[in-house]
């Protein structure tokens, strides 16, 4: 953990030199969504191989650039592409930023990703609120020693994401004329896409959508007692009784569609969070 931890002080340190703003609040951007960027005054960018030990994106859409700037007048930190596990990298590498984050004074984490849809309710292009979640990745961000200064030993995961954050979305939605789901999101490793059968099983435990990635940043994110927004938009359906295959293209094309609607939520949301409410 010292060795960590000293990584971490070294990528603060240079994100630290160069802000103009302290941001509270932190945007991570998941596949295909990373153009929600153009709704931010860029006061400072960086590609992430030019951040000391932050790991780089390898993933198509994945821009792997960090973003200082303001967002409806607020200061925020823009992550434009993140990691997964099936990239190869470690709990606490993918987990890595979320670290930055807390050591930079980040108090709120909104977490966006591209899913396939579980539920039979849905349908490509929709929105969906978490409001929670199934780690099936096997993995776990906070296994090892723990970083005590950083937060608790064994914290809480009954409230993982901020039911008053979930309620501005859906109020938004309502105003905006967009029907806003709300489920629970599975987390696997990947990269392989899930068979029949496992979608099969995914619905019977109670999963809405799935993905291969937010698990292990949200687990740090907890652990750094962050109030948490997680958005999915569902880019596939996965029908186990009817199968078809899923592309790549296909998904970033469904994701492209949907970016604009998710970047006008996220500006609004970013507009009404109070830090008298949120603190």
């Amino acid at each position: 953990m010292p060795e960590y931890e000293d990584q971490v002080y070294e990528a603060v340190r240079f994100l630290q030199k160069q802000m103009k703003e302290k941001p509270e609040i932190g945007i991570i951007a998941g596949t295909g969504l990373g153009d929600i960027v153009s709704s931010i005054n860029i006061t400072e960018s960086f590609a992430y191989s030019k951040i000391p030990n932050f790991p780089v994106s390898t993933v198509e859409s994945h821009a792997g650039r960090l973003v200082m700037g303001t967002l409806s007048g607020k200061p925020v930190l823009f992550m434009q592409g993140r990691f997964h596990l099936y990239e190869g990298y470690s709990p606490r590498e993918v987990a890595f930023p979320i670290r930055v984050m807390q050591m930079i004074g980040i108090r709120i984490l909104i977490a966006s990703n591209a899913a396939g849809g579980i539920n039979p309710l849905f349908k490509a292009g929709d929105i969906m609120v978490i409001k929670d979640h199934i780690n099936l990745t096997g993995s776990n961000p906070l296994v090892g020693s723990n970083w005590d200064d950083r937060g608790i030993r064994f914290p809480d995961m009954s409230r993982v994401y901020d039911i008053k954050l979930a309620d501005i979305v859906r109020s938004i939605g309502v105003e905006m004329g967009i029907d806003i789901k709300q489920g629970v999101y599975a987390g696997l490793k990947g990269p392989s896409l899930e068979t029949p059968s496992e979608n099969r099983y995914l619905q019977t435990i109670g999963a809405d959508a799935v993905g291969f990635s937010t698990i292990m940043e949200v687990i740090a994110a907890v652990h750094a007692e962050m109030k948490i927004l997680g958005l999915s938009v569902i880019t596939n359906m996965n029908n186990p009784d009817r199968p078809e295959p899923t592309t790549v293209e296909s998904v970033l094309e469904v994701a492209g569609k949907a970016a604009p609607n998710l970047e006008r939520i996220i500006k609004k949301v970013v507009e009404r969070i109070d830090g008298t409410s949120f603190g």
